[in-house]
């Protein structure tokens, strides 16, 4: 969808239409710009952005407050025409999906066609535009969707698509984020076609697993299939502070918070999980996960909450000053109705399984 959240926004209140709007938090409380209408990005506004950035860069720009139950509404209808061209829908977002059309329920002889039908029903029926990539996989799919926006559709051939990879900026790939594009730069690879110059052994000792993904789509190969049902990983929740703070009292009562936030979305889902961990981002933006991994799952944010002293303890929480916080819960089960229980006490036993903490870090 083309700029889905502010597009949205644009056309429940016409008087945004044609203007620089900007969906995200307030900008004098360290908001973020979540989405934004084309018109606020001339202005070189981008999603992520600190909404304080994106005010100085417009300042006559308009800020709302996102709707996402609104968003997901209008996803809900979206993701529905999708499915009456084919079963075979894997969202990636509450705007986005790949479709896998080779044989689509409207019996249509090209996918040029099935893409059209699906634009302007979305149109038609939404008010809103979309636009498609179309491609012989999803790597060269994605990547089409994204050259003719808003409101446009690309094809790229089989023929065409060793010309066209070889002259995309390195970018503009599907998996390649800024921090793998500045490494690239190093490199000395800025297109598809420098890409090639590397054989897989280079880019595997360079990029770890990732180099294989990237020795493959500079050749125009992906063989993945469209998944239209996605396993959940992990069930999680976390906020930005309005300040950054040092209080561990503080600190305690956001996480409490936190954990009965996901206490909700594991119930909602008849989940349990068997890792919990606790995420922290530092003043300076370096980021830090600690996880501990149990025998048996939790379910509650009383069961979470047992837990997470032991993961606070591990970071620098009250050393350092703190600008995010963030629990999830991963290593699923939905094995919900077999919810351990209290045994009476006395209870004689040996618990024979010992939790295992594990850590990580990284800079963002």
């Amino acid at each position: 969808m083309d700029a889905f959240f502010a597009s949205v926004e644009q056309l429940d209140n016409p008087k945004l239409a044609g203007r620089p709007l900007i969906v995200g938090g307030n900008p004098k409380n360290r908001g973020v710009v979540a989405a934004c209408s084309y018109e606020a990005r001339k202005f070189g506004i981008h999603s992520a952005m600190a909404g304080a950035r994106a005010f100085r860069l417009c300042p006559q720009a308009i800020f709302v407050r996102p709707r996402i139950e609104r968003y997901r509404e209008v996803s809900t209808h979206i993701m529905e025409i999708f499915r009456r061209h084919t079963n075979l829908v894997e969202p990636l977002s509450l705007d986005e999906a790949f479709l896998d059309i080779s044989a689509n329920h409207l019996s249509f002889s090209s996918a040029a066609q099935t893409a059209e039908s699906i634009r302007s029903q979305i149109f038609q029926e939404t008010g809103l535009t979309g636009s498609a990539g179309v491609s012989y996989n999803k790597f060269l799919a994605k990547t089409a969707s994204d050259i003719n926006k808003p409101d446009g559709l690309t094809i790229i051939s089989q023929k065409q698509a060793k010309p066209f990879i070889a002259s995309l900026a390195i970018g503009k790939f599907y998996g390649v984020g800024k921090v793998t594009e500045q490494k690239m730069h190093t490199l000395g690879i800025r297109t598809g076609q420098d890409l090639l110059r590397f054989d897989k052994k280079e880019l595997l000792v360079l990029f770890g697993k990732a180099g294989a993904y990237f020795y493959e789509i500079a050749r125009g190969i992906d063989n993945r299939p469209v998944q239209s049902r996605r396993i959940r990983k992990s069930i999680g929740t976390e906020t930005t502070l309005q300040a950054d703070i040092l209080d561990l009292d503080l600190i305690r009562e956001i996480i409490q918070n936190l954990a009965h936030k996901v206490e909700k979305g594991l119930h909602a889902r008849e989940m349990g999980g068997h890792t919990v961990t606790l995420k922290v981002r530092y003043h300076d933006f370096t980021t830090i996960t600690r996880s501990l991994s149990l025998s048996s799952p939790l379910y509650e944010a009383k069961e979470i909450l047992q837990h997470t002293p032991y993961l606070l303890r591990s970071t620098e929480a009250g050393k350092r000053r703190i600008r995010l916080l963030g629990i999830t819960i991963s290593n699923l089960t939905t094995n919900f109705e077999k919810k351990p229980v209290q045994l009476h006490l006395p209870f004689k036993g040996k618990n024979n399984s010992q939790p295992s903490l594990q850590s990580g870090s990284g800079t963002e």
